[in-house]
């Protein structure tokens, strides 16, 4: 069987790749092992994990509203039932998919790809066997998987991966989580919520590592009502099954201590889905981490082969690949499409949300970047009171200049949906006047946004700072 176009991958960045190609009038193929597109952020990611926060963030709601006076019993989770609308959450998206699969005449061939050549694959099949594809161009976007520590491989159903807690069989009386970055979080807080007692060790100084600290900080003070514990500087050590659940061994400030949970949950990170694939059998050059290297049009070391997504590097985000996958397509087509992004937005989808997009303090510090940084504390918003939910910030760092806008940070609710707005204005190059004499609506937490750029000017009304002088900038 001949394709002029394989994607390798049925994921967000290859089913965009996939759809657009169709659109241009390709003539496309798409191999996916599983039995229904989506890949992880649909099937065993993104998706599920938000619907169950959802639930997470209803039941906490439910608690604060005591603090408004209002009152309700407490909730009653019907494990059955929230692992049932997950379920139809995750169908009814991967239905959609299909359909518009079918609709493009995007052809769909189910089986595991191995690169036999630079132009061909074999695709082997559960039932079927297997059959040989060549192909003109191939788009891999083979995305990622949970990583795993050799150490913590116990052979127990108790020691669990973030797609088996996806899964939600059951809510443990306790649950450890190992890793304190954003899949550890989202869990951690589902689980806690849904009734667990949680706690979370991390091997650094601190949660989310790689996010600005002032970012965190609202975040860890509300998990450390929120979880059992959390253990920083920390080392797992060991893990052992014993009768009633998973002995653990650690190392930390304490010395060498131990605890049983119920269940634990592993989220030290992902890899790339680059090996066991025959890509020594073409000219793809993967480096030493596992990604595969491409160029700004996605192109690798071979002809053939393009790559997206999470296969070829950080971060490992689905609009990123979903972007790339574009790229990819245009590149294909002729046109001068090149993956060169200013800023990708980065939400963690905790409580509260932590967003940030362009440049970060940490990244300018450690580069030597000379920024300017301006802060607005959320506890000077009156749609913030209003919510009850004042330990938010938004802030920007700004080149002193040209006055740009090279990064914006949000902590606080419903960050995600704000951030956006921050990753346009770094992509158009706009300044922190332009973000300032942006008319926002009130009352919103998205006027923070601007506020935060007056601040930088010395001209929010709401926060009142002592003049040394003029404030124009």
């Amino acid at each position: 069987m001949h394709a002029p176009l394989v994607v390798l991958g049925g994921g967000p960045g290859g089913y965009a790749a996939a759809f657009m190609a169709a659109d241009l009038g390709m003539e496309v193929t798409l191999v996916e092992k599983d039995t229904r597109l989506g890949g992880t952020c649909l099937l065993r990611g993104c998706i599920p994990s938000k619907a169950l926060l959802h639930v997470g963030r209803v039941v906490a709601e439910v608690r604060e509203m005591q603090d408004w006076g209002v009152h309700f019993s407490a909730p009653k989770i019907d494990i059955d039932a929230v692992r049932s609308r997950k379920e139809k959450v995750i169908g009814d998206l991967t239905g959609g998919l299909a359909q518009l699969a079918k609709r493009r005449n995007v052809q769909i061939v189910q089986g595991q790809a191995i690169f036999t050549a630079s132009n061909a694959i074999e695709v082997i099949q559960k039932d079927s066997g297997s059959q040989t594809l060549t192909f003109e161009h191939c788009i891999l976007a083979s995305g990622s998987r949970p990583a795993r520590i050799p150490a913590f491989d116990i052979g127990s159903s108790r020691v669990m991966d973030s797609t088996a807690a996806l899964q939600l069989e059951d809510v443990p009386d306790s649950l450890l989580v190992i890793g304190g970055g954003y899949i550890g979080l989202e869990m951690g807080t589902v689980y806690a919520e849904l009734g667990s007692r949680v706690s979370v060790v991390e091997l650094t100084d601190g949660l989310l590592p790689g996010a600005d600290r002032d970012l965190v900080k609202p975040l860890h003070k509300r998990l450390k009502g929120l979880f059992e514990a959390i253990r920083l500087n920390t080392k797992v050590v060991g893990l052992k099954e014993t009768g009633n659940g998973v002995e653990v061994s650690f190392e930390g400030p304490d010395g060498e201590t131990a605890e049983t949970f119920s269940r634990v949950l592993v989220a030290v990170g992902r890899r790339p889905n680059s090996d066991g694939m025959g890509l020594e059998n073409t000219n793809v050059v993967v480096d030493s981490k596992g990604f595969v290297e491409v160029d700004k049009q996605q192109r690798t070391g071979d002809s053939h082969i393009l790559a997206i997504g999470d296969v070829c590097g950080e971060p490992m985000l689905a609009h990123r690949a979903s972007h790339q996958g574009k790229v990819a397509v245009e590149s294909l087509h002729g046109e001068p499409a090149m993956f060169d992004p200013r800023a990708i937005p980065a939400v963690v989808f905790t409580d509260p949300e932590i967003a940030w997009a362009g440049l970060t303090e940490q990244e300018a510090e450690l580069s030597g970047r000379e920024i300017e940084i301006s802060r607005y504390p959320w506890a000077a918003s009156g749609r913030a009171h209003a919510l009850g939910r004042t330990e938010g910030m938004t802030k920007i760092l700004v080149d002193p200049e040209t006055e740009q806008v090279l990064g914006v940070g949000i902590v606080g609710s419903g960050a995600g949906e704000l951030i956006a707005e921050g990753a346009l204005a770094i992509e158009m190059g706009c300044t922190a006047r332009d973000l300032s004499e942006t008319i926002h609506p009130h009352p919103t937490l998205g006027e923070t946004v601007a506020f935060s750029a007056e601040n930088y000017f010395g001209l929010a009304t709401e926060i009142f700072r002592p003049r040394t002088g003029s404030t124009a900038r």
